[in-house]
């Protein structure tokens, strides 16, 4: 009788311990920018046979329930003050601050969805080999806060597919902020630095020793 139980016992320790091994697995961790800027690894770039289109956006978000794109979902959560839900997710009235310029917005149609590592970025940094559902989880990534990020059209389209090294907010009091929510997505989604890019980190990562980043891996 003994070693039945002992038997029962052990199937279900070993049944649950993938589960807890997993869950371990894909922990969020909490480290210093500075520190988590050395887990990039570091690999040349190739735009070869980068298409936007293979990164299927904006799909139906969170909740195919609720009739809202991913984009209506990302202003939805970001906004300042809540706008109405209309039919179709149509949305009219709140307000959302644009922390990239430090630019008040009351009109949804005058934001973008920035991808915090832009498409284009990511397919150079280990992208282009992923599948296509992979991509499209990517695109439309909300299980971080930082991966898609409600901005002015104006300073979207000023980033455009460029890294740290070419680009950083015209607020200089977030580019510690803006760092490690970059650090943050090419560590959760296993993207790669080039040298450039990794030095401008770095020296960002000099000016902010408070500054954390905390992210998941992508499962």
């Amino acid at each position: 009788m003994l070693t039945t139980v002992l038997r029962g016992l052990a199937a279900v320790f070993f049944a649950v311990l993938p589960l807890t091994l997993s869950t371990f697995a894909h922990a969020a961790e909490t480290l210093p920018l500075s520190e988590a800027v050395t887990r990039l690894q570091v690999d040349t770039e190739s735009r070869d046979g980068y298409d936007r289109d293979k990164f299927r956006h904006w799909n139906s978000g969170d909740d195919p329930k609720d009739g809202c794109s991913t984009r209506n979902e990302v202003l939805i959560s970001e906004a300042v003050e809540p706008p109405t839900v209309g039919p179709r997710c149509r949305l009219s009235g709140g307000s959302w601050f644009s922390y990239y310029d430090q630019v008040k917005v009351t009109s949804a149609s005058d934001l973008d969805i920035d991808h915090m590592v832009p498409l284009a970025e990511a397919w150079d940094s280990g992208a282009s080999a992923w599948s296509a559902q992979q991509r499209e989880a990517y695109a439309n990534d909300q299980g971080a806060t930082t991966s898609l990020v409600a901005v002015t059209a104006r300073s979207n389209r000023s980033k455009a597919d460029q890294d740290p090294a070419e680009w950083l907010p015209p607020a200089a009091e977030v580019h510690c902020r803006y760092v490690a929510g970059w650090v943050g997505t090419k560590l959760r989604w296993m993207l790669t630095a080039d040298e450039a890019e990794l030095a401008a980190l770095h020296e960002t990562a000099a000016n902010c020793p408070d500054q954390e980043v905390t992210y998941e891996p992508a499962t």
